[in-house]
């Protein structure tokens, strides 16, 4: 793993860990988008391996499905918890207070969670590759 995906798996854990704060805190909106940023720091760590940034969600979101699941390398429910993650960050950033459930952002967490162990098996291994 480089300096620089390291440092977005760190990212990722940390914010991780302030999705399950938020949550114990009743903040499940904030919770969830939290989570949703742990795998995105995750995919964008993905992507760095392959020299590739993109300055939209949009744009790191399309490329992780097209250099990661599509090509089988990650298994394509990633990318699908990926576009339900944004979706419900922004339900949890944007509408009222209360309209993401508990049970939503215990979700959102879990996945979270498998992102990063995805990156530190994955990552490691094309690392060690190269």
């Amino acid at each position: 793993m480089t300096k620089q995906q390291q440092a977005l798996v760190e990212q990722a854990r940390r914010s991780l860990d302030a999705a399950k704060l938020l949550t114990q805190a009743g903040h499940h909106g904030f919770a969830a988008a939290r989570a949703y940023y742990s795998m995105f720091y995750v995919a964008e760590a993905f992507l760095a391996g392959k020299g590739l940034s993109f300055s939209k969600h949009s744009g790191v979101i399309a490329a992780f499905a097209q250099h990661f699941t599509q090509t089988k390398i990650v298994p394509e429910e990633f990318h699908r918890h990926l576009i339900r993650g944004m979706e419900i960050r922004h339900v949890g950033d944007y509408d009222y207070p209360g309209s993401v459930s508990a049970e939503e952002a215990q979700v959102q967490i879990s996945r979270a969670g498998e992102f990063i162990l995805l990156a530190e098996r994955q990552l490691v291994q094309t690392t060690d590759a190269t």
